[in-house]
């Protein structure tokens, strides 16, 4: 089934189903009904994602012409490298296509892309009760120990 499925850049025609698995992800983490993202939200990330004179990316899975999965990365400068670094912000894949090499695909495929951009490297970070997710990137990444601190404003 992995050589099934094809990873590619996200198109305009993608949108309805790319919706989908935004809502699903975003869902997983607890943003639906009075925290769901808005419409505003949504579209102007939408329309980053279409831009390329943004540094936001989207990569989708596709299986049997039905999308399956997505990343979002990032590139930026950073105070510690003369290259850019690459944050894979999100990595979602449907819950009925899990453990069949989706993540481990986009992962892979973000990594291509940092490489061919003249990233130094990738990184992002996942919700500690996640440990589904966690077992894969323990075989795909280093573990960096460090925490998330926000404040939103």
């Amino acid at each position: 089934m992995e050589n099934e499925i094809h990873v590619r850049d996200v198109i305009e025609s993608d949108f309805s189903q790319w919706r989908l698995l935004w809502e699903q992800y975003n869902a997983f983490y607890g943003r639906t009904g009075a925290t769901a993202l808005s419409d505003e939200i949504v579209m102007t990330a939408w329309r980053r994602l279409l831009d390329p004179r943004e540094p936001v990316h989207c990569l989708i899975a596709e299986y049997e012409d039905q999308l399956v999965g997505l990343a979002h990365f990032i590139f930026h400068r950073n105070m510690i490298t003369i290259e850019n670094t690459c944050y894979l912000q999100d990595l979602f894949s449907i819950a009925s296509m899990r453990g069949k090499g989706i993540g481990r695909r986009l992962i892979a495929e973000s990594y291509e892309r940092s490489k061919t951009s003249g990233a130094n490297g990738v990184y992002w970070h996942t919700h500690s009760s996640n440990q589904t997710a966690m077992r894969l990137y323990d075989t795909v990444a280093t573990n960096t120990e460090f925490v998330v601190y926000r404040k939103s404003l």
